[in-house]
């Protein structure tokens, strides 16, 4: 008999992390979870209370465990990845980090990008930045993630992979509120505001994500790999979608030039290539397919 995998899961408590840890235990993983304590664990898995942030609350909860694949489900900064790296050096045979298609930022390409876009090596990271602001974190949240990937990257103390997630969309439990924010102005007729030039970008429903971190747990690739849905979705579909769901539901786009945006708006491309985690094996739904049942689970209505 096979013996089984011993997991870390750093975070995971919510949304797509709740299913990765259900797969991971249905699949006979041993798996661990570490957080603040905040909430428990799904039943059968081990649960480790520390602040990530501190790097000696990090080592006394691990104590000696061995492992042979991390999943880091919240790392934001660089300083989390350092101390992450120090603590987990020799600890693991695989270190997963779940990372966002918004590392892609600063990139201005109409076609879908790939991941030699942004190279982890060659990514600055500067440890002296205002990190433990959580405004300053949230205005700078792609340039987290990628000196994240880049802290990581750097020293091979582990195999090192970063799943650049896209845009998360489906179940009841999401607690972006982003689709209920198009169903809320759909329903009293408010407009939806949009960039001028405004542009798609690619998605992922959350059961395929899930999915998506399970697999990668069990492949020995490094590097960073995007994970998408095929195909791309504007605001206006994802509008049209939302009004299918909604008595007399019609979305009146207002394009602006200056001011906030709706969720889900981009002035620039948001379109992800998944050829790289095509060609390793997995296989991506399309985004028209699952659209209508992410927007009814989140909704809470019929398909």
């Amino acid at each position: 008999m096979e013996k089984a995998r011993e997991i870390l899961v750093i975070g995971g408590s919510r949304y797509f992390g709740k299913r990765l840890i259900a797969r991971l235990l249905d699949a006979g993983d041993r798996v661990t979870v570490l957080n603040r304590g905040s909430s428990a664990p799904p039943p059968g898995a081990d649960h480790l209370i520390a602040d990530r942030d501190d790097e000696a609350s990090l080592k006394r909860a691990l104590g000696s465990g061995m492992f042979d694949v991390v999943v880091d489900q919240v790392c934001y900064t660089p300083r989390q990845a350092a101390i992450a790296r120090r603590v987990l050096a020799g600890r693991t045979r695989r270190y997963v980090m779940t990372s966002t298609v918004e590392v892609y930022e600063y990139e201005d390409s109409i076609a879908p990008v790939r991941e030699d876009a942004v190279d982890p090596a060659t990514v600055s990271v500067d440890l002296e930045l205002p990190w433990d602001d959580p405004e300053f974190l949230d205005s700078h949240y792609g340039e987290g993630k990628r000196q994240a990937e880049s802290v990581f990257a750097a020293d091979a103390a582990f195999p090192f992979t970063a799943v650049r997630v896209a845009h998360v969309l489906g179940g009841a439990d999401d607690f972006t509120g982003r689709l209920t924010y198009y169903a809320d102005r759909i329903r009293t007729g408010e407009p939806v505001a949009v960039a001028v030039d405004n542009q798609p970008a690619t998605y992922i429903h959350v059961e395929e994500i899930a999915d998506f971190l399970a697999w990668t747990v069990g492949q020995d690739f490094t590097g960073p790999v995007n994970a998408a849905s095929h195909g791309l979705l504007s605001t206006e579909e994802l509008c049209e979608a939302v009004a299918a769901h909604l008595p007399d539901g019609k979305a009146v786009l207002q394009q602006v030039e200056v001011g906030e945006v709706s969720p889900f708006s981009f002035a620039r491309s948001y379109g992800m290539d998944n050829s790289r985690a095509t060609r390793l094996g997995f296989a991506f739904g399309h985004v028209r397919r699952w659209l209508p049942r992410a927007v009814a689970e989140t909704l809470g209505k019929d398909v």
